[in-house]
């Protein structure tokens, strides 16, 4: 019987190379540190970051780093769980269990604030398929395997019904769960080039984020965005984030000034792209897996002390 235990990788070999409980531990503290990026990306519309709440009256990014940790070895559980096991029904079983695991300890570090749920299924997923895969550790395969995964249906899934559902049924979308049974494509397809992209153009790492968020948020039907704010938030935010975009990205003067405008809107609006930010995470996630990374450099272009709560 395999022993789980949350050790720290000695030496620097891929992730596939490691024994099961490391390469476990490197997926957790990896998914941990995707989190703690993505929250402390700034300035994000509408979403916490260094200069305060954002569109949000209950979250602030302490709590987000430590709900992030709160989860961290839950996702190394559910690597644990996949190891060398294939796609099926089963596996799919004990990684909702110990998915619901994980959200009751994020609700009880954020008391009773929804920090993480759709990061934790994303996350997840995208963990337990890099556990599974013995043939390198390409980025699609991997997202494709989580797809497979999550196309097994949870026997256990509770009866409530989530906002993400409920968005899904009144506006027509796929939300989360199609998103993963996809495969990821707005990560694939989207976050993921836009990130390589602009580090090819050699852009801060801030900027190449930043990007790579917007660049979701112009194509994803966020359901958070949905549900706050109706089709007319969804749009403004795909616009928006189309407009930074082709004005060259966030990294130039009329970009930045679209970024403030968007920002100002989700304000007045109280909505956020908390789907496009959960991706942006799996984005930051796969990359470091596919590339061998042991972490995940935070960005520290912008602290809180140089920003305060004053948003842009």
């Amino acid at each position: 019987m395999k022993e789980f235990c949350l050790s720290t990788p000695a030496g620097q070999p891929a992730a596939a190379e490691l024994p099961d409980a490391e390469r476990s531990a490197l997926l957790g503290a990896l998914a941990r540190q995707a989190l703690v990026a993505e929250a402390e990306l700034t300035p994000k519309p509408g979403l916490v970051d260094r200069r305060g709440s954002g569109a949000h009256s209950d979250l602030w990014l302490d709590v987000m780093r430590r709900s992030a940790l709160a989860i961290e070895p839950f996702i190394s559980r559910i690597a644990f769980q996949s190891a060398n096991e294939r796609p099926s029904a089963s596996l799919r079983a004990k990684l909702a269990a110990t998915g619901r695991a994980a959200e009751r300890a994020m609700l009880r570090v954020s008391r009773g604030c929804n920090t993480h749920k759709g990061a934790i299924w994303t996350l997840g997923l995208l963990a337990a398929s890099a556990a599974t895969t013995q043939s390198g550790l390409d980025a699609f395969d991997i997202a494709s395997t989580a797809g497979v995964i999550a196309s097994f249906e949870d026997s256990q899934i509770p009866k409530l019904v989530s906002h993400g559902q409920i968005v899904a049924q009144e506006f027509g979308v796929t939300g989360a769960r199609g998103e993963a049974r996809q495969g990821f494509p707005h990560i694939i397809g989207v976050g993921l080039p836009m990130l390589r992209a602009r580090r090819d153009n050699r852009v801060p790492e801030q900027i190449a984020r930043l990007d790579a968020l917007l660049s979701i948020m112009a194509e994803l039907d966020d359901t958070c965005l949905l549900y706050r704010g109706g089709e007319a938030a969804l749009r403004a935010a795909k616009n928006g984030a189309s407009a930074v975009i082709r004005t060259g990205g966030a990294g130039f003067p009329a970009g930045r000034e679209r970024l403030r405008a968007m920002d100002r809107l989700f304000l007045e609006l109280g909505v956020s792209p908390g789907g496009s930010a959960d991706l942006l995470a799996g984005t930051l996630f796969l990359d470091a897996v596919e590339r061998g990374e042991h972490e995940i450099q935070p960005d520290e272009s912008m602290l809180e002390e140089d920003c305060g709560t004053v948003r842009i």
